[in-house]
């Protein structure tokens, strides 16, 4: 088996490419729009260890982009980013684009997954994909004008006028989120039978947040389902793109509001290997620690909801007394609970303080006995079983193609895990076994995270018995805030110091990405630097996009009460989908 770009060369010749060089060493190759749809369908189907997955979809306004030495003229480009799990391997392609051309053939055909990531890239930057089935808004309302990650348009309010809504203009907005079945391609009657046509949500409880989902129902049967998101949209990619590098730390924290720093965590490593920043051991295995404290928070949760969902009441109240002594720790460790944005370029906001110690030990002493208590309470219940066993399965190969990972994925049999396949932030050092499971249904979605809280467990241990010695941020000149022993040896070195406190730091031009294992899966932070103190291009892929949009598959031929099973299995946050 060759590189990528050895065999894409065999197949279509080496003139058919234009490679870029990348700070995270992913092959990356330019080529042609009438190139597109056969290099995917080789990549997918026909190359030795299949690129199956489509890992994320996204575009680039390119017209204010200085450092582009060597690349082929674009107004706009389209990023194609593609994991082989047979090579743990990745490989991105990129079309450039000239107005008035913004267009390019639907890769739907390819990947069904590619339908909500090319409405996002129409909805955001305005570029047309000929052949989708139903290229419309995704994140935003139908009636928005103008496409947001456009460097042209406005970024602040202060840059617009004032809002203001009307009666009449209140009704336009409400028609225009009526639902027309056959916009959908949905029939309203079939057989003699008139389907019902039922709303669900977007603010009830079951549906995990502001999110909606249009049932078409034959009685208690589910016919299809077209899920509505976008109501939780914060503009997260676009503030990227206006926040200094270190002032937009806080932001990450609202992404996975679940996973508190761990989504600090693919930011600050991203834009330590494209500065070539070398982090103490200790920061590692402090990273590490902080990130498997919330991942077992965020499963907590999942686990009492989940169980809530099902009918049962108890589950939620103790496993939410159990989240609230870990946030204890949190707390006493970074000074916040939910969001502590606490990680920095180059290391942490602060050390240890003293006696974190004692109260992880207190922890990691309480929490097994309880885990065994909620198999009893929860996974060995008989009304557990009945509603999740069998219910919405999906397969190996399906959760593959639709871009699932995570729990998700390994409750599908896929042994996949980022911190044991590209291990980071020093998980190569700690011992743990990666959970799988067989059946790919709502009860082994459960099962897994269950026995991730164990597993997180093992690492957390591993985290106090050998904690290393040493600094709590690297010492290079573009860490986070800077370092400060020289600040006051000169006036050079006292600016040097402001500027790098208020500023933040100029990092070098280039592009970067770098995947962790999340609370609910695979997260990253791609990132184009212009060489200047903040990102050119912030894009944010996050595992509950993909996996909300497989909801419509899970769900067929189930009945409402299972939608509901599904629904809280699948472990969203609408912060994540919507960003």
């Amino acid at each position: 088996m060759g590189t990528v770009r050895e065999e894409l060369d065999r197949a279509y010749g080496a003139d058919a490419f234009t490679v870029q060089p990348t700070a995270d060493d992913v092959p990356t190759l330019w080529l042609s729009r009438d190139l597109l749809l056969p290099a995917l369908r080789y990549l997918k189907r026909d190359a030795a260890g299949p690129f199956a997955m489509l890992y994320d979809l996204t575009a680039v306004d390119e017209r204010e982009h200085r450092h582009r030495e060597g690349l082929p003229d674009a107004d706009f480009t389209v990023v194609y980013h593609l994991l082989s799990l047979d090579r743990n391997a990745d490989v991105r392609l990129k079309v450039a684009l000239l107005e008035p051309e913004l267009s390019l053939p639907s890769a739907t055909g390819v990947w069904a997954a590619a339908n909500w990531y090319e409405r996002e890239v129409w909805d955001l930057f305005g570029i047309r994909f000929d052949g989708h089935p139903h290229l419309s808004r995704i994140l935003l309302p139908p009636t928005w004008e103008g496409h947001p990650l456009r460097k042209d348009h406005p970024a602040r309010a202060t840059e617009i006028g004032h809002y203001h809504l009307d009666d009449e203009g209140e009704d336009y907005e409400q028609e225009a989120l009526r639902f027309r079945p056959e916009d959908w391609g949905m029939q309203r009657r079939h057989d003699g039978t008139d389907f019902m046509f039922l709303n669900l949500g977007p603010n009830h409880p079951s549906a995990h947040g502001v999110f909606r989902v249009v049932l078409q129902l034959d009685g208690e049967e589910i016919v299809e389902s077209v899920p509505e998101i976008g109501f939780h949209h914060r503009a997260a990619e676009k503030m990227g793109e206006r926040q200094s590098w270190h002032t937009y730390i806080p932001y990450t924290d609202r992404v996975d509001y679940l996973g508190g720093v761990m989504n600090n965590l693919p930011y600050v490593l991203a834009l330590e290997r494209l500065a070539g920043i070398e982090v103490p051991e200790r920061v590692q295995v402090v990273r590490v620690m902080l990130c498997e404290l919330f991942r077992i928070s965020s499963h907590l949760l999942f686990y009492g909801t989940y169980a809530q969902d099902i009918g049962e009441m108890s589950p939620i109240f103790y496993m939410f007394a159990d989240r609230q002594k870990i946030y204890d720790i949190i707390e006493a460790v970074c000074g916040f609970r939910m969001h502590p944005a606490w990680f920095r370029i180059g290391g942490l906001a602060a050390d240890l303080p003293e006696g974190w110690d004692k109260l992880v030990r207190e922890l990691l002493d309480y929490m097994p006995a309880r885990l065994d208590e909620y198999d009893k309470l929860v996974l060995g219940n008989r009304t557990v079983k009945a509603r999740t066993v069998g219910v919405g399965i999906l397969s190996a190969e399906e959760a593959i193609d639709w871009g699932v990972t995570g729990p998700n994925l390994r409750a599908s049999g896929v042994e996949w895990d980022f911190r044991k396949q590209r291990p980071y932030s020093g998980y190569e050092r700690f011992e743990f076994d990666i959970p799988t499971a067989e059946n790919g249904d709502s009860y082994d979605r459960c099962v897994v995270r269950v026995e991730e809280m164990r597993q997180s467990l093992r690492i957390i241990q591993q985290c106090v018995d050998n904690m290393p010695e040493g600094a709590h941020k690297a010492h290079h000149p573009l860490t986070t805030p800077p370092p400060k022993d020289r600040a006051l040896h000169d006036i050079e070195s006292l600016i040097s110091h402001f500027l790098g406190v208020s500023w933040g730091p100029v990092m070098p031009a280039g592009e970067v990405e770098v995947p962790i294992e999340g609370t609910k899966g695979a997260y990253s932070y791609y990132l184009t630097s212009d060489g200047g103190t903040a990102s050119y291009r912030t894009r944010i892929r996050t595992p509950s996009f993909p996996h909300l949009q497989v909801l419509p598959e899970l769900c067929r031929n189930h009945l409402v009460a299972d939608l509901i099973a599904i629904l809280g299995s699948i472990d969203f946050v609408m912060a994540d989908v919507d960003r």
